[in-house]
């Protein structure tokens, strides 16, 4: 359905601009803005605070036969709910040409419906406000943390649980309540998720937005000074910031963008990978217990069941499934100023859960337990440059978790981390490439070219000013 706008402009005969530049001016504004309207940044760990006290919230791990609606259907022992909604497990074989692991089996989690990754945005006093959510998750370490205006999968918004309404919902479906800013499909974790795709938006509401409990609204330059801070920002509020439209620097690169692209391609081209989804039966290398399915060896993670309480949500108590990893991962860019201008070093990165082969991630993205066992050229590249690297080299550092909603205490050490020609040469290793983060903000307007690791780091890049 044609927006009101758009059908005035068609009966005029008017055409409009591709582009409105007040946009990127307006977020920058509110990037630079570290007072708000309503709340101060400093006075945002009381008010999470009292929303914890607000509603009761608890997480216990239960074994798989507690678990309500959901059990490992006959016969390929895949962990599924009797609805046939929501999400399944089951398992998944990767062949691939490159690396230590050119073949591997694991759990996968399939989840075909696209949710919504909502920010509401409004002006308050000439300047953008996000309206976030303290939403409690029940993978997050601590529970609640902020999140985007609506975070919801297909089956919480239509339902399917008889719950709640998601709150603002119709901000991001419904015609003439809001003007598009950003609406892209984003890719979310490709080790744990088979080819699962969000809808991240942003959108400015037209008229008065009511403000419900558990909802705040602040700057973009309140959300970035949060971002230094360990857990408080989730993993979708972080996507979605990464693909705000932020101003071109207009600054030069050492690749052009058309060259970028054509190296993107051929990387794309090149890899050869093979992933099928097999049952979670007899996966190879995986043993079920009572409470959890594990490999073999004790790495990776770990499939575990829980029983949850939250007064806040759509639903107040379910049970379900959770992956939950061993150890905590690192994500890091390598960074290098090349000509004067900020670039960091992407990995065009092969995941079992891809819709398309590759995608760009960081330097290193990996949990490092898992590979201590390897040596020398096996060991994955720059992983121990950024192990070592000095606490002088580091402009940016923060654990954030993962998606929790799937991921039980997944979380990862994110850096930004200065390297020189020693550490990270100018000619890389072939599968990774130097650009800057204009160049990746202009990548993740488009669907499935930045992974969701790589867009935290840019969301940091940008909104927590770790850009110098």
């Amino acid at each position: 359905m044609l927006s009101p706008l758009v059908l005035k402009a068609a009966e005029e005969n008017a055409l409009r601009p591709r582009h409105d530049p007040s946009v990127a001016a307006r977020l920058a504004a509110s990037a630079a803005a570290t007072t708000g309207a309503a709340l101060r940044t400093d006075d945002l760990a009381q008010w999470l605070e009292e929303r914890r006290r607000a509603h009761r919230f608890r997480v216990d791990r239960i074994v798989f036969d507690a678990l309500d609606g959901w059990s490992f259907e006959e016969p390929t022992g895949n962990l599924v709910h009797r609805s046939g909604r929501f999400f399944s497990i089951g398992g998944l074989h990767v062949v691939t040409g490159e690396g230590p692991y050119r073949e591997w089996h694991q759990p996968i989690i399939s989840q075909p419906e696209v949710g919504i990754l909502g920010l509401l945005v409004k002006e308050f006093d000439g300047v953008l406000h996000f309206l976030m959510q303290a939403k409690m998750e029940p993978g997050n370490r601590n529970l609640l943390q902020l999140s985007p205006t609506v975070q919801a999968t297909r089956s919480n918004y239509t339902k399917v649980h008889r719950g709640a309404d998601v709150k603002y919902i119709e901000y991001f479906t419904g015609p003439g309540r809001g003007q598009v800013i950003t609406d892209v499909l984003q890719s979310e974790h490709g080790s744990w998720f088979f080819r699962k795709s969000n809808r991240n938006m942003i959108v400015e509401a037209v008229g008065d937005v009511p403000l419900h409990d558990d909802f705040c609204w602040l700057t973009l330059g309140q959300i970035g000074e949060l971002l230094h801070e360990d857990n408080v920002v989730n993993m979708d509020a972080r996507t979605v910031l990464a693909c705000a439209p932020l101003a071109d620097g207009g600054q030069g690169a050492l690749l052009s963008d058309v060259e970028l692209l054509s190296w993107f391609t051929a990387e794309r081209s090149r890899h050869d990978v093979h992933a099928e989804r097999v049952p979670l039966a007899g996966l190879p290398g995986w043993v079920r217990g009572e409470s959890a399915v594990r490999h073999e060896e004790g790495r990776y993670f770990d499939v575990v069941a829980v029983s949850v309480q939250a007064g806040n949500r759509e639903v107040s108590g379910w049970t379900q499934p959770l992956f939950e990893p061993r150890g905590t991962g690192v994500a890091a860019f390598l960074t290098r100023r090349i000509g004067g201008v900020r670039h960091v070093l992407a990995h065009a990165r092969v995941e079992g859960g891809f819709l398309d082969t590759v995608e760009l991630g960081p330097t290193v993205q990996y949990t490092p337990d898992n590979h201590a066992h390897l040596t020398g050229e096996d060991r994955p590249p720059f992983l121990d440059a950024v192990l070592a690297a000095d606490r002088s080299r580091i402009l940016y550092e923060a654990v954030h978790s993962e998606e929790g909603g799937r991921f039980l205490n997944a979380e990862s050490r994110y850096l930004l981390v200065e390297a020189d020609e020693a550490q990270a040469p100018l000619d890389p290793p072939p599968g990774f490439q130097w650009v800057t983060p204009d160049q990746l903000g202009a990548l993740v307007q488009h669907g499935h070219y930045v992974n969701v690791q790589a867009r935290t780091l840019l969301a940091c890049l940008t909104a927590a000013g770790a850009r110098a």
